[in-house]
């Protein structure tokens, strides 16, 4: 019993008897069975109840501390593809030959629009 609460710092079983003092201050169910005289005794002190249940270990809180952790990835330069402006146009062409398909086949476009979609594209690069 003494081992694990040597795990924890000062600090951490602050925390730890606080935060379940808080809960049972707001009336939450007692983990440990404890007499009336104890309780009176203590005077139902919250925070004494919380260190009686910290010292039985039936307190479920746990502590998650932060670790350094060094990875490659983190410390790695994103690669970038390399795509040449021709592939770029042609693949932005492949894509409003989509849109206008889709655009024909939900009603939204007569099949005589697409030539005027492409025009407006290629005055846009001009």
């Amino acid at each position: 019993m003494a081992n694990q609460h040597s795990q924890f710092t000062k600090y951490e079983v602050a925390r730890i008897i606080g935060a379940r003092a808080l809960q049972i201050a707001m009336d939450a169910p007692l983990l440990v069975k404890i007499s009336d005289s104890d309780l009176k005794a203590m005077k139902y002190d919250a925070l004494q109840i919380a260190e009686k249940e910290f010292q039985a270990d039936a307190l479920p809180i746990t502590i998650q501390r932060p670790t350094p952790q060094k990875r490659k990835e983190k410390l790695s330069v994103a690669r970038e593809e390399h795509v040449s402006d021709e592939e770029i146009e042609q693949k932005e062409k492949e894509v409003e030959k989509e849109v206008v398909q889709d655009a024909q086949q939900l009603g939204f476009a007569a099949e005589d629009d697409s030539d005027g979609i492409e025009m407006d594209s290629s005055s846009e690069e001009q």
